[in-house]
């Protein structure tokens, strides 16, 4: 640093000493007499200006700047080919479950018996609960017995009516005395039914907010408060979630809606793929289920539901989720790292090395981008577009190539059209 110093100081001292010993000499100039010669000589003085000018064009011709700074350019490149392009939306998520059952009693009764623990995958129709049934269950007998009988007393006055014995109008109250019998023999089966407490689907139970002899009262009001993300099992017996198949919910923005409708129409669901959590090993595909009829205008963005297998279960509703979609696929189009276009003020170009290896530009305008994979318009198939190295090449240069990079994937492209 200090000799960097020391060199400024001895450039700033003999600058002074130079301005010294000729400023007077400048100052003793006859300007009126430089005027008039400059006047008096100057066409001869354009002449030898465009003659300079001309030398110059020239030996930058026969001498390109490649050669006068040593040789070729080593660059890198790319040979382009058409290939097919899916067209990817990316959003961000939520999990949520398919299914969601909060379970309540039908009666005012106590707990008899738990059947299932915290957290224990039960199958649709499976016994939960069991209340105490000892009065429901003797109200139901007596009632059965009360419809039995009552249909005896039908029979056997059927069986007096073909005698004459009783008329057809005791006949006929005898057959309504045994219909109303048997139906409150079944309303109180009914009733019996309601303390043996059974999943409604297949799920995993979550804690279990009761004990046996805990009184639980009928309620067929959902005071838990559902969202898009989790329905909360405060107030509930038990809440069983379906985990399997398990939903995403996530939102596309209004403007790519007629991507999303346009390719809908071919009857095909379109395909999604979701990662969970920062390190995204894992990855789940699925296919989308509805795409909502509205747009929400608070976030200009449509909601979209799509269904993923959850096998391991490693899914739990409520999870932060990045969602990549399917959109559509760009047939035959040509796609190119995106390192390779350069940006200059009058607009992108790629660099493309013509049969006698030398450099051309070629103005493009890129469609889609994702993921360092750009589909652009204004080269053709086989160009031979340069990678790495550009910064140094200008049309005409020569190049050589240090290696020919393998042709670049159809990598998707996202619907960010520009």
């Amino acid at each position: 640093m200090g000799k960097v110093l020391a060199l400024k100081n001895w450039t700033l001292a003999r600058i002074c000493a130079l301005w010294k010993t000729y400023s007077p000499k400048l100052l003793q100039i006859d300007y009126v007499r430089t005027q008039s010669f400059v006047l008096k000589h100057k066409w001869r003085i354009i002449a030898i200006l465009i003659t300079l000018y001309a030398l110059s064009k020239a030996y930058d011709y026969f001498f390109p700047a490649s050669d006068k700074a040593g040789g070729l350019v080593t660059v890198t490149t790319v040979v382009i080919d058409k290939a097919d392009v899916p067209l990817i939306i990316e959003a961000t998520g939520t999990i949520v479950s398919n299914s969601i059952v909060d379970i309540r009693p039908m009666v005012t009764n106590t707990v008899a018996k738990i059947h299932v623990k915290d957290g224990q995958e039960v199958k649709a129709g499976e016994l939960l609960f069991t209340l105490d049934d000892r009065n429901d269950k003797a109200n139901y007998e007596k009632l059965k017995s009360l419809a039995d009988d009552a249909q005896k007393q039908y029979l056997r006055a059927k069986e007096l009516v073909d005698k004459n014995f009783i008329s057809k109008a005791g006949l006929e109250t005898s057959l309504a005395n045994a219909k109303s019998a048997q139906a409150a023999a079944r309303s109180a089966e009914v009733q019996l039914s309601f303390d043996s407490i059974r999943s409604p689907i297949d799920g995993r139970a979550g804690i279990v907010n009761v004990f046996p002899g805990s009184l639980v009262q009928a309620s067929n009001v959902v005071t838990t408060a559902t969202s898009s993300t989790a329905t909360s099992s405060v107030g509930a017996m038990v809440t069983i979630t379906q985990l399997n198949p398990i939903n995403v919910q996530f939102v596309i923005p209004e403007k790519d809606i007629p991507v999303l409708l346009e390719n809908q129409l071919d009857g095909e669901p379109l395909a999604v793929k979701v990662t969970v959590g920062d390190s995204g090993k894992l990855t789940y595909e699925g296919k989308v289920l509805v795409i909502d009829n509205q747009v929400d205008p608070s976030i200009a963005a449509v909601r979209v539901k799509a269904q993923i297998l959850n096998d391991s279960l490693t899914l739990l509703p409520g999870q932060f989720a990045r969602v990549s979609l399917v959109a559509n696929t760009l047939k035959n189009v040509l796609s190119v790292p995106s390192q390779a276009i350069v940006i200059n003020p009058r607009g992108k170009l790629v660099y493309v090395i013509d049969k006698d290896g030398k450099v051309v530009s070629k103005p493009v305008n890129v469609v889609y981008e994702y993921r360092g994979s750009s589909v652009i318009t204004g080269i053709e198939a086989g160009d031979k577009v340069v990678v790495e190295g550009k910064q140094n090449l200008r049309p005409g240069s020569k190049v050589k190539e240090a290696k020919v990079a393998s042709p670049s994937p159809a990598g998707p492209a996202v619907a960010d059209k520009k």
